[in-house]
């Protein structure tokens, strides 16, 4: 493999583009990885503001000046795409598919039940009982059924919360994320299992924060943010005094650090931080951000992203950038603004391409007024729409804007 940088400006058809430069976030592409055929992908690609790309030159064209060679056989190189964009998953089990309406139906019904046996294993370590961990592995395998039949569902359903619920659903949603997020990053199977245990069980310590905190319907006090800043040293405890593998003791403790090193409780920083904890870290901060919480309104799903992504220091890049590919940039449940200048809401996420997902159409900006709901599969060869954008649902005030997809 022969790598090199060039500016867009000098794309032209029959290079093999092997990297995109920037964030991930900002490229209008699935995969940074393939063949240029089309005119009309070489100014995607300088409209979305990259400056630069690398090419294999072995793959396909050279250009006839000689740019700077990034890299020769380069491991480095190769191993950073490898992280960012991986491919499918593999995994002994079979993978059973279900339709987007028969999935949201599933994980309803499980998000349910899930809250209920969460709830019950916080009021169990409160009173100074282990955890059942048999029980725990069970409920993550459950899950894990269905995010291997429709990942988009239950993470959407996993993501709705009330004020009363939310500890508990924030728990269910967070092993879903890890177990989805692990699939991505081709992790083998016992540690996706242990990824998925550590998202059920890393906010157990807050069973022994004191409830007006833990509840309080604002933002904390210094003293108060103190003692919750408390809950991942009480957590580990009580998952290690379980039984529990070192691995998910790891991320009960850790998934405050961040990887500039001003996290919690210990400041660890970069490579210090096991790689479960860095996807715990993000998995944990994007589910609360998207939540109704007492405090604050969630952010929209694609709106959070974004500013996660503006976080520099905070995450894990490669880590966050794979995350970003496991729940697609428009997840299920997001506003989108239309070039038709009307606003939609995605229902369903296409796999092939992160930007023409199946929306509803229910809201003019030009007449700024409702209009009749339709739905549009943004992938058709004769579908003129697509998406301009995301948009803020706070800043819109819709109500049961959520109706629209579940």
């Amino acid at each position: 493999m022969k790598i090199k940088k060039i500016p867009t400006s000098k794309l032209k058809l029959g290079m093999f583009l092997n990297k995109l430069g920037g964030s991930w976030l900002n490229h209008p592409f699935v995969r940074s990885s393939f063949l240029l055929t089309d005119q009309k992908d070489i100014k995607r690609i300088q409209q979305a503001g990259i400056k630069e790309v690398w090419i294999d030159i072995e793959q396909g064209d050279d250009i006839e000046e000689d740019p700077e060679v990034i890299a020769e056989q380069s491991e480095e190189v190769v191993a950073d795409i490898a992280e960012v964009e991986p491919s499918e998953p593999k995994s002994q089990k079979s993978q059973k598919s279900l339709s987007t309406e028969a999935a949201l139906a599933q994980s309803r019904k499980l998000c349910e039940s899930a809250k209920e046996q969460v709830k019950a294993m916080f009021d169990d370590v409160r009173l100074g009982k282990a955890v059942d961990t048999e029980s725990a592995n069970s409920l993550v395998g459950d899950i894990d059924e269905i995010v291997d039949a429709n990942s988009a569902a239950m993470l959407s359903i996993a993501r709705l919360k009330t004020h009363d619920d939310y500890t508990f659903m924030h728990s269910v949603a967070v092993a879903a994320l890890m177990l989805a997020l692990a699939k991505k990053l081709q992790l083998d199977e016992k540690t996706t299992q242990l990824a998925g245990l550590a998202g059920l069980v890393h906010d157990l310590g807050k069973a022994f924060m004191p409830l007006d905190v833990l509840n309080k319907p604002g933002r904390l006090t210094d003293d108060e943010f103190d003692i919750m800043k408390k809950h991942p040293q009480v957590g580990a405890q009580a998952v290690e005094k379980s039984g529990m593998a070192d691995e998910v003791i790891d991320v009960v403790l850790h998934h405050h650090e961040k990887i500039n090193g001003s996290g919690y409780p210990h400041g660890l920083k970069g490579e210090q931080i096991s790689v479960l904890s860095r996807m715990g870290a993000i998995c944990d901060v994007y589910d609360a951000v998207t939540s109704n919480r007492p405090y604050k309104e969630p952010w929209d799903p694609s709106v959070a992203l974004r500013r996660m992504a503006s976080w520099d220091g905070h995450f894990d890049k490669k880590i966050f950038n794979t995350f970003v590919g496991t729940i697609g940039i428009y997840p299920m449940g997001s506003l989108v603004r239309l070039s038709s200048e009307r606003l939609a809401v995605v229902v369903e996420p296409n796999p092939e391409s992160f930007i023409t997902p199946v929306v509803k159409v229910f809201f003019s900006i030009k007449l700024k007024e409702p209009v009749s709901v339709e739905t549009i599969d943004l992938s058709k060869p004769n579908c003129k729409e697509k998406i301009e954008g995301a948009e803020d649902s706070t800043k819109w005030n819709f109500p049961n804007l959520n109706s629209l997809w579940q």
